[in-house]
């Protein structure tokens, strides 16, 4: 009953509750990051949702545009501002994803919505990961975020999908809070170690 029709009702409620009562920090952030960072304010990017179906995720920009003499954008490591850093490490440019929940399109507890270009290197197991909305946090978060292998990442997408209770929903809410104020777990630009999933896959098909 919980997976089917209460995790939906409680991701509307929550979701528009938290838009209308952080309204004033989501318009300073979204300031700021114009002063800092420039436009467009927000990243927009494809992603594949429940089913597969393709969405447009939104989250507050962390990089500038400084590209080199020919034009071409600098690497990310090198147009990750240390305000683009911060609002990482505090979850901060993750808020415009609360309009995503409200949607439909994301839920607040869900295997993170990857990149569309990965869809072809998914195993038959972990394609079960997108049988279900794709969340704001998961198991694979509170268990290691960024700094996790593939295959342990898409282990714990895939129990979740098979084990969705609210009291785990619950637990994963609790321990991300936690996580998100230690700081914990969080790789960026040349600190990450774990190639792209299709970097990472070809390299087992040339094996």
């Amino acid at each position: 009953m919980y997976k089917k029709w209460g995790k939906r009702c409680l991701d509307i409620l929550i979701s528009a509750c938290v838009l209308i009562l952080l309204s004033p920090v989501l318009l300073i952030l979204a300031i700021l990051v114009r002063v800092k960072l420039g436009s467009p304010i927000l990243f927009k990017q494809e992603r594949p949702g429940r089913n597969e179906e393709i969405f447009t995720m939104c989250k507050f920009r962390t990089m500038t545009d400084k590209r080199d003499a020919d034009g071409n954008l600098l690497p990310d490591a090198q147009r990750l501002t240390r305000f683009g850093k911060m609002l990482r490490a505090t979850s901060l440019d993750e808020l415009p994803e609360f309009w995503n929940i409200l949607k439909g399109d994301m839920s607040f507890i869900g295997p993170r919505p990857l990149l569309v270009r990965y869809l072809p290197y998914y195993t038959k197991e972990e394609r079960k990961r997108h049988s279900v909305r794709p969340g704001l946090t998961g198991l694979a978060q509170i268990n290691g975020r960024n700094a996790l292998n593939w295959e342990d990442r898409f282990a714990y997408d895939v129990y979740y999908v098979e084990h969705c209770t609210f009291k785990q929903d619950v637990s994963i809410v609790w321990q991300t809070v936690k996580k998100v104020l230690k700081k914990s777990d969080v790789l960026s630009g040349a600190e990450q170690t774990v190639p792209d999933l299709d970097v990472y896959r070809a390299g087992w098909e040339q094996k």
